[in-house]
């Protein structure tokens, strides 16, 4: 049996694991596996807000210039889009975008057809906001995990393979575990969000130390009939209901900003996926509410109960923790409640 920790992350640990060394997993795992010469990736949220009918046409055709600035040169590996609609009543259309090289993320992003795009002042008078949510965790702290080995979501997309069985999972604790710096490092976040610039114009949040990222996904797509409907019936709204619980009152917890998305055709299909996308303000916030909540309990027992009638519903997840150097995070023409600008705190 693996290591969710890749041989060359390994080191002698100085913080004890929640499992033992002969623990044995229930059901088989595998986690993402990238090359030595991966040392750190990109994940970007590039959003697009609006609210009612008349801005729907315009919002779409700002979707659709993002994804086509993806196809430039230095573009990502891998992107995907969703809709969601927060707790304000806004639409928000949304690609993220991975790299597995900063340089490549950087070159992209400097190009005049992307900078000259954000920073132009027409996206102050458009009808829309924009904003840009990026992380780049390096691989000493990030962690993937599937219960399937083909076709990878997210940052596995950009990745070299995966690994055999890994022995860190299904156990509280376990998320922790799989990360690297786990071994030597608790990971439990520093400083504040602050928010710089115009909050109902262009205004960026700096983030701080050790702010944890999950997206946890849901793809029904291969599912028979009988299956979806069970999953989409009895275990869906158990999520929906933790996931609102998140966004409209997770702040007390640690949580930054809570988006619970549907995948779509870039033309605004609904496809048969879902992800959250979440920020806390450290893993152990993240931790203490899977483990402890009565949200994320319930949500956890109605998919346990259901999981052998759910053989081909694909579930999964990637967990990063990110230096304060390497996070960004800018919001233009958005509502001040919009991703972290919400908990972001002006400058004394």
């Amino acid at each position: 049996m693996d290591s969710a920790i890749d041989r060359h992350l390994r080191c002698p640990r100085t913080l004890s694991r929640r499992a033992s060394d002969d623990y044995r997993p229930p059901f088989p795992i595998v986690v993402a596996r990238a090359h030595e010469d991966v040392t750190q990736v990109v994940m970007a949220y590039l959003g697009v807000q609006y609210r009612g009918d008349e801005h729907r046409a315009e919002a779409r055709e700002t979707l659709r210039r993002i994804v086509g600035q993806f196809g430039l040169d230095d573009g990502p590996g891998h992107h995907d889009t969703t809709h969601h609609r927060d707790a304000q009543g806004r639409d928000n259309l949304v690609a993220v975008g991975y790299w597995r090289d900063p340089e490549r993320y950087r070159r992209w992003s400097a190009r005049p057809e992307v900078a000259g795009w954000w920073d132009a002042d027409e996206r102050l008078r458009a009808g829309v906001g924009v904003f840009r949510e990026v992380v780049m965790p390096r691989v000493d702290g990030f962690e993937t995990l599937y219960p399937f080995t083909d076709g990878l979501p997210g940052v596995g997309a950009v990745l070299d393979g995966v690994s055999d069985e890994v022995q860190e999972h299904a156990y509280w604790g376990a998320m922790r575990d799989r990360i690297p710096r786990s071994q030597t490092d608790r990971m439990t976040g520093s400083g504040e969000l602050e928010v710089r610039g115009d909050p109902a114009g262009r205004a960026v949040v700096v983030g701080h130390d050790d702010v944890a990222l999950i997206r946890s996904g849901q793809d029904w797509s291969g599912t028979e009939p009988g299956e979806r409907e069970l999953y989409l019936e009895e275990v869906e709204p158990e999520l929906r209901e933790a996931m609102d619980f998140l966004r409209d009152r997770g702040e007390r917890l640690g949580c930054y900003s809570n988006r619970y998305v549907r995948n779509v055709h870039l033309d605004g299909r609904p496809l048969d996926a879902t992800y959250a996308i979440s920020h806390w303000r450290s893993l152990d916030r993240l931790e203490r509410w899977a483990e402890s909540h009565p949200t994320h309990l319930s949500l956890f027992v109605a998919y346990v109960r259901r999981a052998k009638r759910l053989p081909r519903l694909r579930l999964y997840h990637e967990v990063s923790v990110v230096g304060a150097d390497d996070q960004s995070y800018e919001y233009v023409n958005c509502h001040p409640a919009t991703g972290l600008l919400r908990d972001a705190r002006r400058p004394d």
